[in-house]
């Protein structure tokens, strides 16, 4: 069913007293975004900070008079407000972005395709493919961070290798070492839709009898050769010791999720355990990797 969407003008109203009287007026649910280009990458814990520009909308049931719902706001509210109103025809939202998700390149022979679609007929050298459908998890391949670790895979070919991807997602990364030539994979994840997409990940790449995938709360194995996490900065610098434990004398470290300028941060906490490489950068991320000591 379609229904009736409104975005509220805030005119110095505080964000989420809106949302409280969004809701109070029969939102069916409140979308809080930022309108000014300020992201806020790694709030500290148990906070939800909101941006310095606020937008916010929300949707309501199809039939919902705009006229009665904006006097029955400013009730909530105390004072009048300014909302513009539109139907919007109900989609399958989770589904929407992936109108314009097709098959990407990484490396040498990687590419990440969507189910159904190809890379360009005569691409050479042959392809190694991950069909994906990432459902509700974090990685297609689109942003720099799990690009750029894709980008290692292809290189490094993990052949005959165990693995193990910290903060797996859609399982992007396990499912990509598993096809370039891993022996085993293992996925760790606190997100049990993460845990789910990678199943599914696995599944439709025929890779699910070489991979585990474990809440990451888990014990964690040791002896792996080569340690994966997406993440970001903070939750890298706190696992450094697990990660470290995690990778044989001589394996691999990726490290990805970290901002250019946290790199160094990030790079001094695994100096005790690995010996840093040159770090690669892309569009403000930066990929950590380095070798255990």
């Amino acid at each position: 069913m379609p229904f009736l969407q409104v975005h509220v003008t805030l005119d110095g109203l505080d964000p989420e007293t809106v949302e409280t009287a969004l809701f109070a007026t029969g939102a069916l649910s409140v979308t809080l975004v930022d309108a000014g280009d300020t992201p806020i990458l790694e709030p500290l814990l148990g906070t939800t900070p909101l941006w310095p520009a606020t937008a916010v909308s929300a949707l309501y049931e199809e039939g919902t008079d705009a006229t009665d719902l904006t006097a029955a706001l400013g009730v909530q509210l105390g004072r009048t407000i300014q909302l513009r109103a539109e139907t919007l025809a109900d989609r399958i939202w989770e589904r929407e972005w992936l109108k314009d998700f097709h098959p990407m390149r990484f490396g040498e022979r990687l590419w990440i395709c969507p189910g159904g679609q190809l890379p360009p007929v005569g691409t050479t050298p042959e392809p190694t493919i991950v069909w994906l459908d990432p459902g509700l998890a974090f990685g297609t391949g689109t942003h720099a961070t799990t690009a750029l670790c894709l980008e290692w895979l292809d290189q490094e070919r993990p052949t005959g290798r165990r693995v193990l991807d910290v903060g797996c997602g859609s399982g992007i990364l396990a499912v990509a070492a598993l096809l370039l030539g891993a022996h085993r994979a293992h996925g760790l994840d606190i997100d049990p839709q993460a845990l789910t997409a990678s199943t599914d990940n696995a599944t439709r790449n025929g890779v699910l009898d070489r991979l585990t995938l474990a809440a990451a709360e888990a014990p964690w194995d040791t002896g792996y050769d080569v340690v994966l996490a997406n993440i970001l900065a903070e939750p890298l610098i706190e696992l450094a010791p697990r990660i470290a434990q995690a990778t044989r004398p001589g394996g691999a470290v990726v490290l990805a999720g970290l901002l250019t300028e946290q790199a160094e941060w990030v790079a001094a906490a695994y100096r005790p355990w690995f010996t840093m490489e040159t770090p690669r950068e892309r569009d403000g991320w930066t990929r950590l990797s380095g070798r255990r000591l």
